[in-house]
């Protein structure tokens, strides 16, 4: 078991991290969705949601996944890159998911947040905290 962590440790740590990210993503998402989904559209709530996401899963990448020294500003702009590209992607997908299937905001966001994980690994590891050759 050791040595299967030793052999994975980075893609295990980011599926920890990532899921505790998710947790606080979608967490976030739906207590504001409860708070002001009956005076602001989901859209909005799930910009403010991203941000507090974005901000938490950057932390957690940098200091227990990729490891990397430094580069704060360079990798957090990097890091916003990717998850700003997942994002556009949810953001139209999401309307799509609840005005054409008529899906709940709340379960349409569950199932489109695991499409986000595989494509933020690959955009993370090879563009947020690529390290230089």
């Amino acid at each position: 078991m050791k040595r299967l962590y030793e052999q994975h440790s980075e893609k295990i740590n980011y599926l920890l991290v990532g899921g505790w990210n998710t947790a606080v993503g979608y967490g976030a998402f739906v207590a504001l969705y409860h708070l002001l989904g009956h005076q602001v559209h989901y859209l909005f709530i799930l910009v403010l949601s991203n941000i507090i996401s974005i901000t938490n899963a950057y932390v957690g990448y940098k200091i227990f996944v990729f490891k990397t020294e430094g580069n704060y500003l360079r990798e957090y702009a990097r890091f916003y890159v990717v998850y700003g590209s997942a994002f556009l992607f949810n953001f139209v997908l999401l309307p799509l998911c609840v005005e054409i299937f008529r899906l709940s905001p709340v379960i349409a966001q569950a199932g489109l947040m695991f499409i986000n994980v595989i494509f933020s690994y690959f955009g993370h590891k090879n563009f947020s905290f690529r390290r230089p050759a």
